[in-house]
């Protein structure tokens, strides 16, 4: 589990400093769709399996995707983007922030106790539990998130009758 944990950090870490740095903005979505899957693998070594079915579902499914179809229908992404005039100010105050970070972390005392790992509990599966809390018919949420639905419904047919054209 450790392993995996620095493997799938690690991954996390080298696709969002390729956001950053990939000029191509088409492979800076997939990065980030990359950086997404890695942060629900985290969850998943954690023991958060709720968070990451969230994490797939909500940044991978809705938001990557959305991100890339807006960026797959735009004509400047084959382009790149092109060269800021911030490049200069941007570098010298992420290295002040690098700065004031790298101080803080070595002023503070950092009195950390582990404990052993055989008296940590194992970690159980969220899901249920959370699904049970949030839906059951005594004490949930269930008429609140049907009424939300409902609204959502009305409110995407809404918008798809007002951008229809007439005829």
């Amino acid at each position: 589990m450790t392993i995996s944990f620095f493997v799938l950090g690690a991954a996390v870490l080298l696709s969002a400093l390729a956001v950053v740095l990939l000029r191509n903005v088409f492979r800076a979505g997939l990065s980030l769709l990359l950086c997404f899957f890695g942060v629900a693998g985290i969850y998943i070594t954690l023991g958060a399996d709720f968070l990451a079915g969230v994490q797939v579902l909500i940044y991978v499914g809705a938001i990557g995707i959305l991100l890339l179809l807006a960026l797959m229908l735009t004509r400047e992404a084959a382009r790149g983007s092109p060269e800021g005039r911030l490049v200069v100010p941007a570098a010298v105050l992420g290295g002040l922030v690098l700065v004031v970070l790298g101080f803080a972390v070595w002023r503070t005392p950092w009195k950390v106790v582990a404990p052993a790992l055989a008296d940590l509990p194992s970690p159980q599966p969220t899901t249920e539990a959370l699904g049970l809390g949030l839906f059951s018919l005594e004490g949930g949420f269930v008429l609140p998130f049907e009424i939300a639905s409902v609204l959502l419904l009305a409110a995407i047919i809404g918008a798809i009758v007002l951008v229809m054209e007439r005829k």
